[in-house]
């Protein structure tokens, strides 16, 4: 007889205990063009009563970018479709290449992991205190899963490194999703580094680019969004 599938997020122990969870949050940011009011775009979010951010795209003039998240895959087809398609959003120009979605995931190791998977993303996008945001996907090469598994873990240890050393300098917070089937380009994971001033966002890609991983093991990054927090629902 088959084993049976354990799709169950597994986290640290506690009380001696694996901790299990069958929940997880899904995370979608989608980006817009022509828009010329991001104030009213902001109280259209506020009277819908999602929980969100909205970006002004620092590489657009005109655009935003708008980052939503919920348990329940349904809510983006029958919650956030139907608001985007009347105005003010339906006013705006959809660009489609920056849609990134997302779900929170546990490694293992995780000490409390129903913060973990629900709470720690919107905590960190909707700091007050941290409005600069890059986000981005990422694929890895096959040879990358091919890997012993003690060869993995040493390569993303070098990566978990600096992203640590800057979480703990707090110049940035990073949240990671995996995209495994919910990309059109097949990408695995979305990357999101939240600060209080973009410098050290961007000095982290860079010295992320130097580790092994990346060097060797990423097949494609990108594209990435660029944005300021505009508005975003209460924490």
């Amino acid at each position: 007889m088959a084993e049976k599938l354990d799709l169950r997020e597994k986290g640290g122990l506690r009380g001696g205990e694996q901790q299990t969870s069958e929940r997880r949050l899904f995370m979608q940011l989608l980006a817009f063009g022509e828009a010329r009011d991001s104030v009213g775009l902001a109280r259209a979010l506020e009277s819908a009563g999602f929980d969100g951010v909205l970006y002004k795209d620092v590489n657009d003039p005109q655009g935003v970018g708008l980052l939503t998240w919920n348990e329940e895959p349904d809510f983006f087809v029958n919650l956030l479709r139907p608001f985007l398609a009347e105005p003010p959003f339906s006013d705006l120009a959809f660009k489609p290449e920056f849609t990134m979605l997302g779900r929170t995931y546990a490694l293992g190791h995780e000490p409390d992991l129903e913060d973990w998977l629900l709470h720690k993303a919107p905590r960190t996008v909707l700091n007050p205190e941290s409005a600069w945001a890059i986000w981005y996907p990422l694929r890895r090469t096959g040879e990358f899963s091919a890997l012993p598994s003690e060869e993995q873990s040493s390569i993303l240890a070098e990566h978990g490194r600096i992203g640590h050393a800057f979480g703990e300098a707090g110049y940035a917070q990073d949240v990671r999703l995996a995209c495994f089937g919910l990309d059109p380009h097949d990408n695995d994971f979305v990357i999101g580094l939240i600060g209080a001033e973009l410098f050290p966002l961007s000095a982290c890609v860079q010295q992320m680019r130097r580790t092994r991983q990346t060097s060797r093991y990423i097949e494609r990054m990108g594209p990435f969004f660029v944005g300021k927090a505009a508005w975003r629902s209460p924490l």
